[in-house]
């Protein structure tokens, strides 16, 4: 079965986001975060796109020699064009993470506009719970 390209896109730009080099770089950071995006993180703290883009440099995981975010079980579903629902697990230094993003279309943009990434939500996993 053929994967919908924007599915692929989506994955493609939360792999991207997890990267070392792109994390510490707010000029490819901003390719990837809607100008809307919002995050609860696995804390509990809200991030607004302002506050993401200035954080995420000096961020767990940005370093090319320290841990890095293992993603796995990775999918996605299209909510409706230009809307990818995408779900996954990270692991980090022996924590894990539930994650959920919405990925879209700028609304006001041209139909081939890059998806972005919108909203993001990570939950974190007791090591009991499987």
């Amino acid at each position: 079965m053929t994967q919908h390209p924007d599915i692929a896109e989506a994955i493609a730009g939360e792999l991207r986001l997890l990267d070392p080099s792109v994390r510490v770089s707010r000029a490819l950071a901003v390719e990837l975060l809607d100008p809307e995006f919002e995050e609860v993180g696995a804390s509990g703290r809200r991030w607004t796109y302002g506050e993401m883009l200035a954080a995420l440099p000096d961020m767990a995981g940005n370093a090319e020699e320290g841990t890095h975010y293992e993603p796995g079980a990775v999918r996605g579903v299209l909510l409706a064009p230009g809307l990818v629902h995408v779900t996954f697990e990270t692991v980090r230094d022996g924590h894990r993470a539930r994650r959920s993003s919405l990925w879209r279309r700028d609304p006001a943009g041209a139909a081939d506009a890059p998806l972005r990434m919108y909203y993001h939500q990570a939950t974190p996993v007791p090591d009991a719970v499987r």
